[in-house]
């Protein structure tokens, strides 16, 4: 596996990082503990070093699986987890105050048996606490060693700016696929002026582009797509043509449908790190392949005039969780 550098921060990570929130929560029930842990280690022997984790997730759990599958390799690899809800629970609402920062970040350490975070996300932005505020707390720990890096997950331009002035961000997590492409119009640009580094979550649509879901597909009756309004039947049915077209580019290129949208996502920009998430070891096999293909100039002209005539259909938060994403 190629490493790579999250801007210009030099924490160096693996060019595929692992996001592990579907192995306890949103997506159906959460994985058995072993399986999960034997997955998170399979990673790592596959050269994944770079592991994204939130205290939300489960919530709680998945950061003391994360803790127990990777303690025997700490040192080799780079954990990334998040603060910003309240009691670590989504649906209580934003929670960024520096003394709760203070405190998860504490409970976290413990949880993910070590001490330090590489990178230190806040999860959503606040608009109750000052962002200069949020950026000092995360300062003061980053100078007490708790933490190396700071970073912020779907924030908008000005927070990002304001933010980094305070305490430098070394990469943004956000949303980023090629049924998402938002971010390339003032959230790129930006991360490259000031050498910001970005980590696409759901680089593989929630499971859509792969093409194992269809209008016909059932969820777990806790799976989160059941809420989304991007994931109903009809829409569903109408971003087909998506998945078609993917399938005749990867066709193409003698590789699966993940592996042409991960590979896509790597060739925008040298310091773009997804962390596709899975509960499946052939899964994650086929999404580290991704890595070494190589999507040249001509391919990738290929591709944009494949897609430009597909629109997307279908919003991809439910209202309520629409109203936290930073603008």
């Amino acid at each position: 596996m190629q490493k790579r550098t999250l801007g210009s921060s030099g924490l160096e990570v693996s060019a595929i990082g692992l996001g592990c929130m579907g192995l306890s929560f949103a997506y159906g029930p959460a994985m058995e503990k072993s399986a999960a842990i034997s997955l998170i280690r399979s990673a790592y022997e596959s050269g994944v070093t770079f592991f994204d984790t939130a205290e939300v997730y489960g919530p709680f759990t998945n950061e003391e699986l994360l803790g127990e599958a990777l303690a025997p390799f700490r040192n080799e690899i780079v954990i990334a987890t998040k603060f910003g809800f309240k009691n670590g629970n989504v649906a209580q609402g934003l929670d960024s105050h520096p003394d709760t920062i203070r405190a998860v970040v504490e409970a976290s350490l413990k949880r993910l048996k070590t001490d330090r975070i590489e990178l230190l996300y806040q999860h959503r932005v606040d608009p109750n606490v000052p962002i200069e505020d949020v950026a000092g707390a995360v300062k003061q720990l980053i100078e007490q060693g708790k933490v190396k890096h700071f970073g912020l997950s779907e924030a908008g331009v000005q927070s990002i700016r304001r933010a980094h002035a305070v305490q430098p961000v070394t990469a943004l997590q956000s949303e980023y696929s090629l049924w998402w492409r938002e971010p390339e119009k003032d959230i790129l640009p930006v991360l490259e002026e000031l050498g910001i580094g970005f980590v696409p979550f759901s680089p593989l649509g929630k499971g859509f582009l792969t093409g194992a879901i269809d209008a016909s597909t059932s969820f777990a009756k806790d799976d989160f797509r059941n809420v989304v309004p991007r994931f109903n039947q009809d829409n569903r049915k109408a971003n087909a043509q998506l998945v078609e077209v993917l399938g005749h580019i990867a066709d193409g290129k003698g590789a699966t449908r993940a592996q042409i949208a991960i590979a896509w996502l790597l060739a925008q920009k040298p310091w773009i790190v997804p962390i596709p998430g899975t509960t499946k070891p052939h899964r994650l096999e086929e999404n580290n392949g991704a890595a070494s293909i190589e999507l040249n100039s001509a391919d990738l002209t290929a591709i944009e005039s494949a897609l430009a005539h597909i629109t997307v259909v279908g919003e991809r938060y439910p209202a309520h969780l629409q109203q936290s994403v930073d603008r």
